[in-house]
C-alpha cells in the first residue's frame, strides 16, 4: 500500500472523515524535519561557539592592551636604568681620576675608554673613530649608541630560528629584544659592581695610606737646618743631613705627623733620647733630641697626637727636634711631606 490514511473523528455526532495521504511525502516531510532539526542545532552551536569566540577575543584585546602597557613600562624602566649605570661609570672614571687609581683615562690603561670620542671632519657620527689603545665597546653590547640615545637592540634570526624560538611576529621579536637587552644589562649590573667593590677597596687601601703619610709639621718653632749637605756645627766640614732640625723651647709638644705605631724608644748615639714611629708602607720617621717621650714601643698613634717633647740630649748645641722621613729604608726630605 503507498498510502497511509488518516481517520479524523471529532465527535460520535460528526461524521467520520478520511485522508490519505501517499507514503513519499510522509518520508519526505520526515527528512525535511530532521534536516531542519539539525540546521538549527548547527547554527546553535556556532552560535554560542562565536559568542564564546568572541569572548575570549575581549579578552585576548585586554590582555594584549594590559601586555603592551608592561612592555612600554618595561623599555621606560631599561631605559632608566641604562641611564644609571651610564652615569655610576662616568663616576667611576671620575672618581678614578681624582683617587689616581688604575683604569682612569689614560690611553693604553685597563679598562680604559676615551671621555669624548671625536668623528674625521665630514664624517657621520657613525664613523667615529678611536684612537690606537683605546677599546671600543665590548662585542655583542646593546643599549646606548653613541650619541646617548637608547636603542632596543635588533635581533637577526633565521626564519627556521626564529619559528624554533617562537618569534613570528615583530612583537615577539621585539620582546626578545627586550629580554636580551636586560640580561646584557644585568650583566654589565654585574660587572659594574665587580668594579665598584674594587674601587672601594683601592680607595680603602689608599685611604690608609694617605692616612699614614707624615704631612703635617711635628713642632712648632724655626727651621735651623735643612735636608742634605750641611756644614757640621761640631766639626766644621760638610756633611750630609739626613734630615730638618726645628729649634725651639725645651719642653715643646711632639705631635706625630700621620698614624703609625712605635717601633723604637730609647738612646740612640749622638741623636740622644729618640723615638722612631712606623707608619707602615715603608715609611718611617726618627725624632731626635727629645727632652721626653710619652708613649711606649707598640703603641698605636694618630696623627696629631703628643708623642713627646723636644730636648737637646745627645749631641746638641741646644733645644731642638731633629726630625728624620726614611722611605724604605732611605732618607727623604721631610718638606716633601708636609702639606700644612
Amino acid at each position: 500500500m503507498d498510502r497511509y490514511t488518516v481517520i479524523l473523528v471529532t465527535d460520535e455526532r460528526s461524521p467520520v472523515r478520511r485522508f490519505q495521504v501517499p507514503k513519499i511525502y510522509v518520508q519526505r516531510l520526515i527528512w525535511a524535519a530532521a534536516v531542519i532539526t539539525l540546521l538549527f542545532a548547527v547554527a546553535t552551536w556556532d552560535y554560542w561557539r562565536k559568542r564564546a569566540d568572541n569572548a575570549e577575543l575581549s579578552g585576548l584585546r585586554v590582555e594584549a592592551a594590559e601586555q603592551r602597557e608592561q612592555i612600554e613600562s618595561f623599555e621606560e624602566t631599561l631605559r632608566t636604568v641604562e641611564g644609571e649605570l651610564a652615569r655610576v661609570k662616568e663616576l667611576e672614571r671620575k672618581v678614578r681620576i681624582i683617587a689616581n687609581l688604575p683604569g682612569a683615562a689614560a690611553v693604553g690603561g685597563d679598562e680604559v675608554t676615551e671621555f669624548v670620542p671625536q668623528a674625521a671632519p665630514g664624517a657621520d657620527k657613525d664613523d667615529i673613530v678611536l684612537p690606537a689603545g683605546v677599546p671600543g665597546e665590548p662585542t655583542g653590547s646593546t643599549g646606548a649608541s653613541v650619541d646617548g640615545a637608547f636603542k632596543v637592540p635588533l635581533i637577526s634570526l633565521s626564519p627556521e630560528e626564529a619559528r624554533r624560538l617562537g618569534l613570528g611576529s615583530s612583537s615577539a621579536r621585539y620582546v626578545h629584544g627586550l629580554g636580551a637587552l636586560a640580561s646584557d644589562m644585568g650583566g654589565s649590573a654585574a660587572r659594574r659592581g665587580e668594579s665598584l667593590n674594587l674601587l672601594i677597596d683601592q680607595l680603602g687601601e689608599k685611604s690608609v695610606k694617605l692616612a699614614s703619610i707624615p704631612s703635617i709639621w711635628p713642632a712648632r718653632g724655626w727651621l735651623t737646618s735643612r735636608f742634605g749637605n750641611r756644614v757640621s756645627p761640631f766639626t766644621g766640614r760638610t756633611q750630609r743631613h739626613a734630615g730638618i732640625d726645628i729649634a725651639s723651647g725645651e719642653g715643646t709638644p711632639i705631635v706625630a705627623p700621620a698614624r703609625g705605631r712605635v717601633s723604637y724608644v730609647g738612646r740612640k748615639g749622638p741623636l740622644g733620647n729618640t723615638l722612631v714611629v712606623d707608619h707602615g708602607f715603608g715609611v718611617r720617621t726618627f725624632y731626635g733630641h727629645t727632652h721626653e717621650i710619652h708613649v711606649r714601643p707598640g703603641a698605636e698613634v694618630a696623627r696629631g697626637q703628643l708623642i713627646a717633647s723636644i730636648g737637646s740630649s745627645g749631641r746638641s748645641t741646644g733645644p731642638h727636634l731633629h726630625y728624620v722621613v726614611e722611605v724604605d729604608g732611605k732618607p727623604r726630605n721631610p718638606l716633601d711631606y708636609i702639606f700644612d
